[in-house]
């Protein structure tokens, strides 16, 4: 096993505790975007605690802020915090750490969680590094079922129209939502095609839960010179965890405490294999 793909468990374990410890949180969705995390918090992007108030550090923002539990962990692993304060105080409370990313936890660029907002702040972010000449880039991972904002539209057409080659969008397609299947809720189907009619650059992952796949792609993404990369990433929301995968209801889960132990026996026998 890769050093990447581990980390990934690893921090699917510690999903796994906050939100038993809290009964809240969006599980599923956690789960499905934690390996896209792990990529780019651990080997593409140039930020870190020490940089953190650099102006030309790689930015990220995470549109689909419901899963801030799994930003919470990345960042804490990261060293932006204790770790364990994040997953024994996350939506407690007087905590900082509640159910969406917010600006007063270090690490956090944006406060987000109304979707359909993520991009446009991203494609501003980016626009702000070619007007400062500054070499920074711009990251931003976005949900399927969030692709029903109308706000990303004209966001990819500003994108494509300045040719924002600083920005990467990644959206974390693992087809449900809380309420069901995407494409049965708001299908927006041929993703790739609207993006590419927006001039962008599109890269698809088919397992979006495979790391060297997902670090493959955002390394094809930095030699785009020309136009904005989205990585559409297919995932499975739930991953990890049988009885979670590709189920609807656990968008929004809360585990008991037989789960809870099958949910952890389940990630510790993958680890288990080097």
């Amino acid at each position: 096993m890769d050093k990447l793909t581990r980390k990934a468990y690893e921090l699917r374990k510690d999903i796994i505790e906050m939100i038993y410890k809290s009964k809240a949180g969006h599980v599923g969705g956690d789960l499905s975007v934690i390996d896209i995390l792990t990529v780019l918090y651990f080997d593409q992007m140039n930020v870190s605690p020490e940089n953190f108030k650099d102006s030309n550090r790689d930015r990220f923002l995470l549109s689909k802020g419901h899963c801030a539990d799994a930003l919470f962990c990345v960042l804490g692993e990261k060293g932006f915090y204790p770790k364990q304060e994040a997953i024994t105080t996350f939506s407690k409370y007087g905590s900082k750490f509640i159910g969406h990313p917010n600006t007063e936890i270090n690490g956090i660029e944006i406060n987000s969680g109304s979707l359909g907002h993520g991009l446009s702040i991203a494609v501003g972010m980016s626009l702000a590094a070619k007007m400062d000449k500054k070499d920074y880039r711009t990251y931003v991972v976005i949900g399927d079922g969030e692709m029903a904002e109308g706000s990303n539209y004209e966001a990819m057409m500003a994108a494509g129209h300045y040719k924002l080659n600083n920005l990467c969008a990644t959206v974390d397609l693992n087809g449900l939502q809380i309420s069901g299947s995407t494409e049965d809720v708001m299908s927006s189907s041929d993703l790739a095609e609207k993006f590419k009619s927006f001039k962008w650059n599109v890269i698809e992952v088919q397992d979006g839960n495979h790391c060297m796949a997902l670090k493959e792609a955002y390394e094809l993404a930095k030699k785009c010179t020309d136009k904005p990369t989205v990585i559409l990433a297919h995932t499975t929301k739930g991953k990890g965890v049988s009885f979670m995968e590709n189920q609807a209801k656990w968008h929004h889960g809360v585990l008991d405490e037989t789960q809870y132990l099958q949910a952890i026996k389940e990630i510790d026998e993958v680890l288990a294999h080097e």
